[in-house]
């Protein structure tokens, strides 16, 4: 039997739990943390705290403080434990339970905490690169809730629509200025000229926990890495693309297009993130 943690409270999976009245549900109203489980332990827990609290603060939803380090090593271990699982990814979703209309009734807390299962003791670059296309038939906005992973996930679903319509690994989303922001579900990163670059935050991308780890990787390796504002036309020049988020690690781009890319720095990041 596979197990859950709803607010505080361990539960078969298939509980049935969700009201009519869930925010969540009805408008999308929370933010969720995709998080990596390996060997027992959670990765990086100091990141996801730090970027769920910022999440919730900026959503007005009340207890962020209880979201720090010692919480989510302490509740993932638990759910570990009661589901025998040494590694897999979990999910963290946060919504604000209360009733209202579009108007709140109140801000409080409530949280639920899944843990899915993998094989995978650490990050494994994938062998075949991926094959991408750009998303362009809904531009992603550019505001403060864009670097937030909401609940409101309309886009990447439709993104996701297209991906499989269109046979393709993954799409590259663009922002309403038409410049480069994110993939489906992954920050990007390019190499160009042995130069590294990625959206910057005001360019609308989530502020993925891996995208900040691979900036300070770099900055501790000497590797030149700016966060920019970046056109599309870049990926018909550059050497290199690859995708980044808490789950998977690293994952190499081979294809845009008629265009080939190499995969020599993500290999040599995906060796660092490793020694982590």
């Amino acid at each position: 039997m596979v197990f859950i943690n709803f607010n505080g409270e361990i539960l078969p999976a298939d509980t049935k739990l969700v009201a009519l009245n869930n925010r969540a549900f009805k408008y999308g109203d929370g933010l969720f943390e995709t998080m990596r489980l390996m060997k027992g332990q959670l990765k990086f827990p100091e990141l996801h705290a730090g970027r769920l609290q910022k999440g919730m603060k900026a959503l007005k939803i009340e207890g962020y403080s209880q979201m720090d380090a010692w919480f989510l090593k302490e509740k993932t271990a638990d759910l570990a434990r009661r589901n025998k699982v040494k590694h897999g990814r979990l999910r963290l979703t946060i919504y604000r339970d209360s009733g209202g209309l579009y108007t709140p009734a109140q801000n409080k807390m409530g949280w639920c905490l899944e843990l899915h299962p993998m094989d995978e003791p650490r990050y494994f670059l994938n062998e075949k690169g991926l094959i991408m296309d750009l998303y362009t038939e809904i531009p992603k906005p550019t505001n403060y809730l864009s670097n937030i992973k909401t609940c409101n996930s309309l886009i990447y679903i439709m993104a996701g629509i297209y991906k499989t319509q269109n046979k393709l690994d993954d799409v590259f989303l663009l922002n309403q200025h038409g410049n480069l922001c994110e993939a489906s579900s992954s920050n990007i990163f390019i190499s160009y000229k042995k130069h590294l670059y990625t959206p910057a935050l005001s360019e609308g991308c989530v502020e993925g926990v891996m995208r900040q780890v691979i900036i300070d990787i770099a900055k501790r390796n000497d590797i030149s890495l700016t966060e920019a504002q970046i056109s599309p036309d870049i990926l018909y020049e550059a050497d290199e693309v690859f995708l980044s988020n808490a789950a998977r690690g690293i994952q190499s781009v081979i294809g845009f297009g008629v265009r080939r890319y190499f995969n020599e720095m993500c290999k040599i990041l995906s060796e660092e993130l490793n020694k982590l």
